[in-house]
């Protein structure tokens, strides 16, 4: 009998957005799991120390310079970790912008900017990673959706839009590659403590809202319960699932 197996050794993953809150996690529970981890960096010169501390878990870490509204960035930083590692298994979806405005205050600039990132971007990753796994004849995408996909958020509605985007691209690409051997997930947090989110919860009447708003268990969610439905989604025991968006929001779209 043949038990799932959760472990990721000899697995390389890519990671975007990798420096801080829920991409940091990520690739942290990734190394911790087994996997060499490819760090993709808007700014690769602001060290965070991630790089150090996945190498004290015992793991290979590559820093990359990757802005996800730069195309010649996004297909160099994939080059540059298929050619140092040999190959991508897994890639995380993480880099995503939120600004927040009124529908009928939102600037074109910020449009265009959430836009570029959380859609193109992630799409043209997943493009040039997708490329590579179809040769490997296997490989896992896991993108970040968020419940703002699922439920209407005041004030967030370009960024609302995307990730609703986000979970149907998860699966048209699902359905296009499945036959190569690839699997395309999608996570779907709520708010979660993060540094992106720490100015918005620091107000007491935002905070007690969304404590409200998240119906089964009434607590901020934190970065590593996110990492780990990511790490299930990469790892084998999770090889029958694509094309599904799994939502990590402790109950906020049951009510």
């Amino acid at each position: 009998m043949e038990y799932p197996e959760f472990g990721l050794i000899g697995q390389v993953a890519l990671v975007t957005g990798a420096a801080r809150g829920l991409g940091r996690a990520i690739s942290l529970a990734l190394a911790h799991s087994g996997a060499d981890v490819a760090l993709g960096l808007r700014d690769i010169h602001a060290d965070s120390g991630l790089a150090a501390e996945i190498r004290k878990l015992g793991r290979k870490a590559l820093p990359l310079q990757m802005d996800m509204r730069k195309m010649d960035q996004i297909s160099s930083a994939v080059d540059q970790a298929a050619n140092h590692f040999g190959r991508i298994d897994i890639l995380v979806n993480n880099a995503g912008v939120a600004p927040e405005n009124l529908a009928e205050s939102v600037r074109e600039q910020d449009f265009d900017e959430t836009l570029a990132i959380n859609l193109k971007g992630t799409f043209f990753a997943s493009q040039a990673v997708g490329r590579l796994m179809i040769q490997q004849k296997s490989g896992k995408i896991i993108m970040m959706s968020s419940q703002a996909g699922f439920a209407a958020l005041p004030t967030e509605s370009i960024y609302c839009m995307t990730k609703a985007g986000i979970a149907h691209l998860t699966k048209c690409l699902a359905v296009e590659w499945g036959k190569h051997g690839i699997t395309v997930n999608a996570v779907a947090p709520t708010f979660i403590r993060t540094p992106g989110t720490e100015s918005c919860l620091a107000d007491p009447a935002f905070r007690a809202d969304t404590v409200e708003r998240i119906a089964a268990l009434h607590r901020i969610g934190e970065p590593m319960e996110v990492a780990g439905a990511v790490v299930f989604l990469a790892s084998p025991a999770a090889s029958l699932i694509t094309g599904e968006t799994i939502l990590i929001d402790g109950g906020w779209t049951a009510r």
